[in-house]
């Protein structure tokens, strides 16, 4: 085992005997053969590693490769080191319970490794997703300044970006301790110090070994004993360095570090464990050659009498009483990948004993360990957050796990409301972003020569919305929505049609059934004196007929209101259409009847045969059936059928009834317009007829109104769209037959009702 000089990694000796002491004591596994170790110190260098390899390989104090003399021990197996540097020693079979950095190239070369920490891009990707999980995507980088800290940042800074995570800052680390190397680091990073002060840079991921973070810590303190703005960071630590310090590091405040999140080996407390530490003491092991050191750097004592500078130590001191960031009493997880370690080398000598004796079977392990086709750990990575205390020392809380082996998007797990966050804080999950964020409403805009993390915020253009935060681009919304006021979502579009609820519809509707009312008022008064002069004298079926088709002009208008549906845009124009033409058709055949009997009055005059019923039937008829004729085909064709358009109003949905054929529609009112033409032109050449039966003028006055509602109803109608196109439609219907109403029989009315006394045969023949 390679261990290092820091105090804590003591812990990862007392793991290696823990597990030796177990497996020594269990009879079902390796009966008779009693293991041993034989632990070196690496300094973390690996010119020492090479030299005590070496030894391990030599004659006692010669370094003569493969020859061992004077020695009853045979060496199975090298547990180690900490850092790749120190692992890639031999070609006998290791194990290393430390990284081991892809820079070092193809495990091929390394036949006899075996990796008891999981592959390093796991844990990479673990924290690229930690980082999207809490939205940090302005953050600082913290590296060693060697190779594995270059590898670490040519991985990591891509997968950030494919994130959409950017760094502000990378501060390189120097890779060894020594006090001269450290206090020039040290220098070189308080000049950068005013980097690490952004207050928008809230978190750093750090990468290191154990020797190469010390300066780190030295900065920090530093830095809080020179009254430098403080720091409030949180840090993000990968699994190498699991806050180990040096003795002289106990009294430094831990502050700095409260609120950091770690990921540390997976690891379980193997029962036990803490009742063999309460035994470790001094005297415990007189061939260790490490517990003298340990316990003198972490009690701060002097197991040395005759020390006069140092309290004597009175090695009953208690392991729990040392600070965490000396000695922890938990199993930490590069201490339990020792452990495992070591029953790993157990169960393949148990295996080989067992296959060569022939008998006896394999002991069942508590649990299980794999390894992947590299020989590599197949675990995952715990989640730990450190929560520290005035006393410089800190516990470390579980608060999620990274297992690469779970299905894609649940691999990380992480539980926020167990975290606590550093006191600058406010204990709440801070911000680490370049920016803020833009809003829901507003998109993301790159500012030129900044990174792309680093941006503006646009409002959405006209017509779309962005339901989310730091979107990059604003989508529509469907087309049966539009967007908010906020332009942050999609609200349903309003129906539009004319509907009885509105004012506008009230008010058609009122006037139609008024006029409707009217109509009806004209018609029973022309049916009670339907025996007097007047009425006789202007054809009483043409004038019932008349009148009958103006009051279903008026009420076919109500058609025209309410959501339009299939029945009801079928019989809206073809009603309007056919209702019509029999109405102008009733008074061209009451206007031609006017002059035919003035002209057959006439002495020797040959219009007498054509006065009478057959004549005005014919017309009459004649000009229903043609506009009849125009609407079947109409129907036939290209029937009218209820639409909606969403595009023509923002916000709204225009309900209404697609004519299916704009050029039928046209027809049907060109059609009307030849009737109202020559009603008017024959009642404009009658308007010189004597009074009696000079109806003419007012069908004059009545077409000339007629004409003028319709043909200003054309522009109207294209220039509206939704309802008031309907509104326009209905309003030309109801004054148009209000025209024809008024002009045509206001004047007998007023006979009839007002003046009877000229309803009389000698006032007509008086006025002749």
């Amino acid at each position: 085992l390679f261990a290092g000089s820091v105090p804590k990694k003591y812990q990862h000796i007392l793991a290696l005997a823990f597990a030796i002491k177990e497996i020594n004591e269990n009879p079902s596994l390796l009966p008779n053969v009693t293991l041993g170790f034989h632990v070196l110190n690496s300094y973390y260098v690996a010119k020492t590693t090479f030299k005590a390899t070496l030894s391990l390989l030599s004659t006692p104090h010669r370094f003569v490769p493969n020859f061992k003399c004077d020695t009853q021990s045979h060496l199975i197996a090298a547990i180690g080191g900490l850092v790749s540097e120190t692992t890639i020693l031999t070609y006998f079979f290791q194990l290393t319970y430390g990284s081991f950095s892809p820079v070092q190239g193809d495990k091929t070369l390394f036949p006899f490794l075996n990796q008891m920490v999981p592959n390093e891009a796991y844990q990479y990707r673990g924290i690229a997703r930690l980082l999207k999980h809490f939205a940090w995507t302005w953050i600082g980088l913290v590296a060693v300044d060697d190779d594995n800290g270059e590898n670490f940042l040519q991985t990591v800074v891509p997968m950030l970006s494919q994130n959409g995570i950017c760094y502000a800052f990378i501060l390189r680390t120097p890779e060894r301790t020594y006090m001269q190397e450290m206090l020039e680091s040290l220098v070189t990073l308080l000049d950068q110090y005013p980097v690490l002060t952004d207050r928008k840079v809230n978190v750093c991921l750090v990468y290191g070994e154990p020797p190469a973070m010390q300066v780190l810590r030295m900065l920090l303190f530093t830095a809080e004993m020179s009254d430098l703005p403080p720091l409030g960071k949180v840090w993000v630590v990968t699994s190498q360095w699991e806050f180990a310090s040096l003795s002289a590091q106990r009294i430094w405040d831990t502050t700095p570090f409260h609120g950091a999140l770690s990921f540390t080996v997976h690891s379980n407390e193997p029962p036990g464990f803490q009742t063999f530490l309460q035994i470790v003491r001094p005297s415990w092991s007189k061939e260790d050659g490490f517990i003298h050191d340990f316990w003198e750097q972490a009690f701060g004592c002097s197991l040395k009498h005759s020390d006069e500078y140092s309290q004597a130590c009175t090695e009953e001191e208690k392991l729990e009483s040392i600070p965490a960031v000396l000695f922890e009493m938990n199993m930490i997880g590069h201490s339990y990948n020792v452990y495992n370690s070591v029953y790993a080398v157990a169960h393949a000598l148990h295996a080989t004993y067992v296959s060569r004796s022939k008998n006896g079977i394999l002991p069942l392990f508590s649990y299980t360990i794999q390894f992947d086709e590299n020989r590599e750990l197949v675990a995952g990575f715990d989640v730990t957050n450190w929560v520290t205390f005035p006393n410089s020392s800190f516990v470390r809380v579980k608060v999620g796990q990274l297992e690469p082996q779970a299905p894609a998007g649940k691999e990380l797990i992480i539980n926020d409301d167990q975290i606590v966050w550093h006191r600058i804080f406010g204990h709440v999950l801070p911000l680490s972003v370049c920016n803020d964020n833009c809003y829901p409403g507003y998109r993301r805009k790159e500012k030129e020569g900044e990174k792309f993390c680093c941006y503006d915020c646009a409002p959405c253009p006209e017509g779309m919305i962005s339901g989310q935060k730091d979107v990059d681009v604003c989508e529509n919304c469907p087309e049966d929505q539009h967007p908010n006021v906020d332009q942050n979502q999609c609200i349903p579009k309003v129906l539009s049609y004319l509907s009885y609820e509105e004012t506008l519809g009230i008010i058609l509707a009122i006037l139609a059934a008024s006029l409707s009312l009217a109509t009806s008022l004209v018609l029973g008064t022309f049916i009670k004196h339907r025996d007097t002069p007047i009425v006789k004298a202007n054809n009483r079926t043409l004038t019932y007929i008349l009148l009958i088709s103006l009051l279903l002009c008026f009420l076919c208008s109500l058609l025209f209101i309410g959501q339009p549906g299939h029945v009801t845009c079928l019989l809206r124009q073809m009603a309007f259409g056919i209702i019509f033409s029999v109405a102008l058709s009733s008074v061209l055949a009451k206007t031609i009847t006017v002059v035919l009997a003035f002209m057959a009055t006439k002495p020797g005059a040959r219009m007498r045969k054509w006065v009478g019923k057959r004549l005005t039937n014919s017309v009459l008829f004649s000009g229903s059936f043609i506009q009849a004729g125009i609407c079947m085909i109409w129907l036939s064709t290209s029937p009218p059928f209820p639409d909606t358009d969403m595009h023509s109003l923002s916000g709204t949905i225009l309900v209404e009834c697609n004519e299916g054929s704009a050029s039928m529609f046209y027809c049907v009112l060109g059609y009307m317009g030849f009737l109202a033409v020559v009603s008017l032109t024959v009642a404009f050449l009658a308007r010189k007829l004597p009074d009696s039966f000079n109806e003419a003028k007012f069908i004059t006055f009545s077409m000339l109104v007629f004409c003028s509602v319709w043909l200003s109803f054309v522009p109207t109608y294209l220039s509206t769209k939704g309802k008031y196109m309907v509104a326009v439609e209905i309003f030309s219907i109801l004054c148009s037959s209000a025209g024809l109403l008024g002009c045509i029989f206001t004047p007998k009315c007023y006979i009839i009702v007002l003046r009877p006394e000229l309803n009389n045969r000698e006032q007509l023949i008086r006025r002749k």
